[in-house]
């Protein structure tokens, strides 16, 4: 598939979508490269995908069924510290409210990538050839009827912790950052879309892993669209990005400081990924995220952080999160 770069992706996204063309689109962290493929031009041995539904897996894939071996090997305490403390002391100094850090941790399994794509339960899944597999919870936006509609999610606890609902709901820190999240979502919606309201706050979902199962909560934010927003699709998914879930508040400075404290290259994940069907769209941030390279595999993942964070809860909710919906 071709690359396309920031202008390139935004032209052939609006001439596209203009034209009413089913598409499919992965835009990386830093919106410098994408794959944007008409659906029947893309090649099923080199990408799957499967977007709530909408895929291009055959009905009957076939599959390694052996049973999941999985480990992991996450980063020292100390080195994860070391990219909390700056975080928090950009935070303490007013810099940001709240920023989302990150890290990767290698890992070793008995399945191939497009395997885990196949047998991960999950809502999005998205696998590109000896590149990566992510199989994502989130929601980036949805369009419909002119609509425009957006599901952060923020907030996680194991489900199998006593009262888990009560003390994730009930957490001033989570509560802090899920309230930080709704308020960037609704500023952002509100660049391409008017009678921005939140139709639902701060609910909670069930996730299945193979190391159990994990709660998460989520909010649905809802704008009205122009009439004729498909002639500039382009434009109005690169205003939304990158992902405010994924980056903080406020999202430039914040972002700036994501990379002075992150000590790899996100890529492609935590961009977003989707599918345009001619009249409405649908899309995920590309969370949960497994890379491939010189044969060894990555997985990438993180939380948000606020100056009511500690370093050791945030450090084991990363590595809570090293996971795949395999069950």
């Amino acid at each position: 598939m071709i690359a396309y770069n920031k202008e390139q992706s935004i032209k052939r996204l609006n001439d596209l979508s203009s034209k009413q063309v089913p598409f499919v689109f992965v835009i990386d962290y830093n919106q410098s490269h994408s794959y944007i493929e008409e659906v029947d031009a893309i090649n099923p041995d080199e990408f799957l995908f499967d977007f709530n539904g909408f895929s291009n897996v055959g009905s009957s894939p076939i599959y390694d069924d052996s049973p999941l071996e999985w480990n992991r090997f996450p980063i020292s305490f100390e080195a994860y510290n070391a990219s909390f403390r700056c975080v928090k002391n950009h935070l303490l100094a007013g810099n940001s409210f709240l920023t989302n850090l990150t890290c990767e941790t290698p890992i070793e399994t008995n399945l191939s990538l497009k395997t885990i794509f196949h047998r991960s339960q999950a809502r999005y899944k998205l696998w590109i050839n000896r590149q990566f597999v992510v199989f994502s919870p989130e929601i980036f936006i949805r369009i419909h009827d002119g609509q425009i509609h957006s599901y952060p999610m923020k907030g996680t606890i194991k489900a199998t912790t006593p009262q888990a609902k009560e003390l994730l709901m009930n957490d001033v820190k989570e509560q802090a950052e899920h309230a930080t999240i709704v308020d960037l979502i609704r500023n952002d919606l509100s660049m391409v879309a008017t009678q921005v309201t939140v139709d639902r706050y701060r609910y909670v979902e069930t996730l299945q892993t193979n190391t159990g199962p994990i709660l998460q909560t989520s909010s649905d934010i809802c704008g009205q669209l122009p009439d004729g927003f498909t002639e500039d699709l382009g434009n109005l998914l690169f205003k939304l990005l990158p992902a405010g879930s994924i980056t903080g508040a406020p999202k430039h400075k914040t972002a700036q400081i994501i990379a002075e404290a992150e000590t790899y290259q996100r890529g492609f994940y935590t961009g977003v990924m989707g599918y345009f069907d001619g009249s409405q769209l649908d899309s995920a941030v590309m969370i949960r995220f497994i890379e491939e390279r010189d044969g060894h595999f990555y997985f990438k993942s993180g939380g948000g952080i606020t100056f009511q964070s500690e370093a050791l809860s945030e450090y084991n909710e990363m590595k809570q999160k090293v996971y795949v919906p395999i069950y």
